[in-house]
């Protein structure tokens, strides 16, 4: 397995950028991924392709905090997309092989579970804030 780049704010920024620009109809579009959602059963993840990394250092633990200055939640649709926060900073980037879109990934892991979560990439909310 090839190791994924690490992508700054800027490739993060042309890459919503470009998504936004993609209006085609899709596979991946039939559910709301506007907010953070476990990956539904109805998406085929084969048709997603990780390029790239938000995780700064595999070797250290991001922080847990959120970036919610407007007092959204983490699930919310409006809430901001801001890549040192949580939990952005734990996230991969794929690109749908179909029509392009971007999407954003990780996955989460409770006490007693695992989740994979997903949520597309928007370039309206992307924020550049640092920690």
């Amino acid at each position: 397995m090839t190791e994924l780049p690490k992508l700054d704010y800027a490739a993060l920024a042309a890459l919503a950028q470009q998504s936004a620009g993609i209006t085609a109809a899709c596979a991946c579009g039939t559910v709301s991924l506007d907010g953070w959602i476990s990956v539904p059963l109805s998406l085929d993840e084969e048709n997603l392709q990780d390029i790239g990394t938000l995780l700064e250092d595999p070797y250290a633990d991001p922080t847990f905090t959120e970036f919610h200055p407007a007092g959204t939640r983490y699930d919310a649709p409006d809430a901001p997309i801001a890549p040192r926060y949580f939990p952005y900073n734990r996230c991969t980037v794929a690109q749908c092989k179909n029509c392009g879109r971007h999407y954003l990934r990780y996955t989460e892991a409770g006490g007693y579970f695992v989740d994979r979560r997903i949520r597309q990439l928007s370039s309206r909310l992307l924020v550049d804030a640092p920690l």
